[in-house]
């Protein structure tokens, strides 16, 4: 924790050092950093708590349909039926145990990817450096830094000689940024604290020192852990869906317990008996194979997902990405590769040269209008390429596990100099061998310049490279055509011209030159005037190669991608409309703007703002509340520990595996183990056709639960004998249903998923049509097994042949069933039937069972049935398929309608 809430970064050194009564020269002694121990606690965040198997298992059952299923369980045991509520029983467990097990192999893949790396910091105590666990930094403690460091702590710099520090992952700056110790003011953003060195990023070039002034939940990296933890997780549409659903069938449930009451008493049947024959006729609606298909569904959409490269945490994220109408994604690393490439080089009097190739891999061709050029055959390029190459401290490797990925030591924007030079096909390590330096000035921020001096063949030299109007200034000509021509006020006007014109598009420039016999004996000052200016050359941190299509993608599927990045503006414009993701009349805002708009502006802003740029943590959480607040359903997508409370609070939080912090990766519901956000579309899809197959199942299981209930009620009222006995309605229910449904929840893509608008929040589980559907299926079922038992009870047969042969007839009606709600629109006697298999092969299981229900001595004793004739075969099948016939002439209509629509009204 702190020690005190300053403003730091706008005190002198001195004086913060004073304030934690610490003399940056010798540090604080052991006792006194041992004091500060006890006082402060470790330099940690709490560990995230692990859910127990047991908490995982009982929040499969927080569900109101569980609940709905309980009170019915309950029910059936107080009338006796044990046999109904045992059975009610195990199917919640196995709904339970299904999940947990999906829910627990999510969480251990998870624990896979942590990188259980222990951070090492250098500190000077007691006058001397010592090397300790991040975890025992106290404040007042003086960090020694140098370039790969992990910084253990915030920190106010103290010293800095060519310091920079990658800060993306808190920021979402791309770049990293130039340090400086001088005090700023008070109201500086966090990004622009140049004197100040926070938990969590690394050092990337030069030295320095830097005293500790927060630690633990203190560090901004503990602010955002607060945040993170105060978000308030959203309910999911889909529970939403399922509470509304569950609220339905009890209404249902109650008006239908009266009719069967009322009808009885108007009948004279005795109270006692109508009640629990109405209780019963409750506890027959309640879907008991739904909550164990809703988890299948969810299970399978988990699979598929995994196979395309993305772990699911949570089982519900599963059908909220298929409802996602808004994805905030983060620029740095999801969008962009966060590895900087040189794109453009232009050299004076020369064609501009473009660069093909992405991130770190020495792969790429240099083009000059539209043709491939060698660079190494252009004399003025080559003495470029390899000024660049030595005038740098970084390294390119190989990834000794996956030769096709490169990894850079190193300053990223030096890091993509070694690549240009490497993709020209220079040996850079030859090269630093043959011309090995001799001295360096490093990068200082005031400057804005790096200078190293060389020897070997060709007589010493300096090259200086850095921000083009600070190179310039040490020039006295240019290189063009092989020649040294002067650098008058017009040459030099061309070259800020042409800086000009590659900042407007976002690129960071630098400038190289080379100054011929020439040491940094005296400095870079006695140099001033006799460089030649070698040219330029653009870099940006480039998208991903499939971000585009994706967003193109989204577009379609009426999704609307929305960049919200700590970056600056302009960049985060550039990389936008490059992508696709804005056009040019896009609106763009920064978190100075969100901070001006109060909550009626910032929920107008938000349908608008396609680039949300400078924005602090807190402020994403704020725009994805103020989505929310809109009704739209919220993605948001990140790395970086700046992401982790927007990633809490969204309706699904999607973190990336390979490049994310353990904050974005604990805050998530979703995490993608390749960083690709293209997988985060195809995650989307997935979503959808989870959707889609959880609804042609809650279809089939509502229509034919209504069925029953209608089959049961007429017999009632038409004084028929029950058509059923109990363990046939249970045999229905749970086996020949479940066989079916589960099966077909692995239906696979339509096609059109991502084609379509998602649903809408308010959307019940069965929208209107398709509830007009239900109701038409469920009526034809009712129908068709009625009017078959009143037929059989007229010819006089015996009874238990009439019922086994009416309990036929419903099974058959589902196996009707489960082909007419595979589409609304095409029908389902089509080939793509054999595109599911497991569907085809359960309709082959349900018809096997159901003919050994029939024909086994055995099980005609448990379900009361007998052998059927096989002449009665023709008509049961008959009867049995009139709702796929009723469905597919409906279907039919529909389409001919459509046809009728498309081409104008004409026939």
């Amino acid at each position: 924790m702190a020690v005190a809430h300053p403003a730091w970064h706008a005190l002198p050194a001195a004086e913060a050092a004073s304030r934690l009564g610490v003399p940056p020269a010798v540090g604080l002694s052991t006792a006194e950093a041992s004091l500060r121990a006890a006082r402060h606690g470790p330099n940690a965040l709490p560990e995230p708590r692990s859910r127990s198997r047991v908490a995982i298992f009982l929040a499969q059952v927080r569900s109101p349909l569980i609940y709905l299923l309980l009170v019915a369980a309950a029910v059936a045991a107080a009338m006796d039926e044990t046999t109904d509520a045992v059975v009610i029983v195990a199917v919640v467990l196995l709904n339970a145990a299904v999940g947990a097990f999906q829910e627990g192999r999510a969480e251990r893949s998870l624990a896979a990817l942590r990188r259980l790396v222990v951070v090492r910091t250098r500190v000077r105590r007691d006058g001397a450096e010592r090397e300790l666990d991040a975890r025992e930094l106290v404040p007042g403690d003086v960090l020694v830094l140098s370039t790969g460091d992990r910084v253990g702590a915030d920190a106010r710099l103290l010293e800095a000689e060519g310091l920079r520090a990658a800060e993306a992952a808190l920021t979402g700056e791309s770049q990293p940024v130039d340090k400086d110790p001088a005090p700023l003011p008070e109201t500086t953003d966090l990004a622009e604290r140049r004197n100040m060195a926070y938990a969590g990023t690394h050092v990337t070039a030069g030295r320095g020192t830097a005293l500790v002034v927060a630690t633990g939940l203190g560090t901004e990296l503990g602010r955002i852990a607060a945040l993170t933890a105060a978000a308030e997780e959203p309910p999911t549409p889909l529970a939403r869906r399922i509470d509304r659903f569950s609220r339905f069938l009890l209404v249902v449930a109650a008006v239908l317990l009266a009719v069967v009451v009322g009808g009885g008493l108007l009948r004279g049947v005795a109270l006692g008996d109508i009640v629990l024959v109405g209780i019963s006729q409750v506890v027959s609606l309640v879907p008991e194979g739904l909550p164990v298909a809703l988890t299948i569904a969810l299970a399978v959409g988990v699979r598929r997902m995994s196979l395309r490269g993305a772990i699911v945490r949570r089982l519900s994220a599963v059908e909220t990405l298929g409802s996602v109408t808004t994805i905030c994604t983060d620029k740095t690393g999801t969008l962009t590769r966060n590895e900087m490439t040189v794109v453009e080089v232009r050299r004076p009097g020369a064609a501009t040269v473009a660069v093909e190739g992405r991130g770190y891999a020495p792969e790429g061709r240099f083009v000059v209008d539209g043709a491939p050029t060698d660079p190494l055959a252009d004399a003025d390029l080559r003495a470029l390429l390899e000024a660049f190459a030595l005038c740098n401290d970084a390294v390119l490797s190989r990834d000794p596990d996956d030769p096709a990925r490169w990894h850079a030591v190193g300053d990223p924007t030096e890091a993509a100099l070694v690549t240009l030079a490497e993709k020209a096909g220079l040996d850079v390590a030859a090269l630093r061998r043959a011309r090995p330096r001799t001295a360096e000035v490093a990068f200082d921020s005031t400057t804005r310049r790096m200078a190293t001096a060389h020897a070997g063949d060709g007589g010493p030299c300096v090259v200086v490279k850095g921000a083009p109007d600070a190179v310039l200034a040490l020039c006295g000509a240019l290189r063009r055509d092989g020649r040294d021509a002067p650098l008058d006020d017009a040459a030099a006007r061309d070259v800020l011209a042409a800086v000009d014109a590659m900042a407007a598009r976002a690129l960071r420039v630098l400038a190289v030159a080379r100054v011929a016999d020439a040491t940094l004996a005296g400095g870079v000052a006695p140099l001033r005037g006799r460089g030649v200016l070698l040219g330029l050359v653009g870099q940006i941190d480039p998208p991903r190669a499939e971000v585009a299509a994706a967003v193109a993608e989204c577009r379609t599927a009426r999704v609307r991608p929305v960049m919200v990045t700590g970056d600056q503006l302009a960049t985060g414009v550039a990389v936008a409309r490059e992508i696709g993701l804005v056009d040019g009349h896009a609106t763009a805002r920064t978190g100075a703007d969100l901070d001006a708009a109060g909550p009626a502006g910032l929920a107008a802003e938000t349908a608008r703002v396609g680039v949300w740029a400078r924005v602090r943590p807190e402020q994403k959480l704020r725009i994805v509340e103020a989505l929310q607040a809109r009704g739209e359903v919220v993605a948001m997508t990140g790395d970086g520990v700046n992401d982790a409370p927007a990633l809490a609070r969204a309706d699904v939080g999607v973190a990336m595996g390979l490049s994310g912090t353990e904050a974005a990766r604990e805050a998530s519901k979703v995490v993608v183990t390749d960083d690709n956000f293209a997988t985060i579309v195809a995650a989307v899809r997935e979503g959808r056709i989870v959707g889609r197959n959880l609804r042609k199942a809650i279809l089939l299981q509502l229509s034919t639960s209504v069925a029953e209930v209608l089959i049961l009620l007429g017999a009632l009222f038409l004084g028929f004998p029950v058509p059923f006995t109990a363990a046939q309605i249970l045999w229905n229910n749970v086996v020949t249903e479940t066989v079916i449904t589960v099966n077909l929840v692995l239906e696979p893509a339509e096609g059109d998923e991502m084609r379509t608008a998602p649903p809408p929040v308010d959307e019940p589980l069965l929208p209107g049509f398709s509830l007009l559907r239900a109701a038409l299926m469920a009526l034809v079922i009712a129908g068709s097994v009625l009017g078959f038992y009143a037929w059989h009870l007229s010819r006089d047969l015996p009874f238990a042949q009439t019922q086994t042969a009416t309990f036929t007839v419903l099974a058959v009606c589902e196996w009707a069933n489960v082909l007419n709600v595979r589409s609304a629109r095409r029908s389902g006697l089509d080939r793509s039937i054999f595109l599911n298999p497991w569907l085809v092969g359960g309709l082959v299981v349900a018809n096997l069972l159901q003919a050994a229900v029939v024909f086994v001595p055995a099980l005609n004793a448990v379900f009361r049935t007998t052998p059927i004739p096989w002449g009665e075969v023709v008509a049961i099948g008959l009867a049995g398929s009139v709702v796929l016939w009723v469905e597919e002439a409906r279907k039919a209509g529909a389409r001919w309608r459509d046809r009728r629509a498309a081409t104008g009204g004409a026939t």
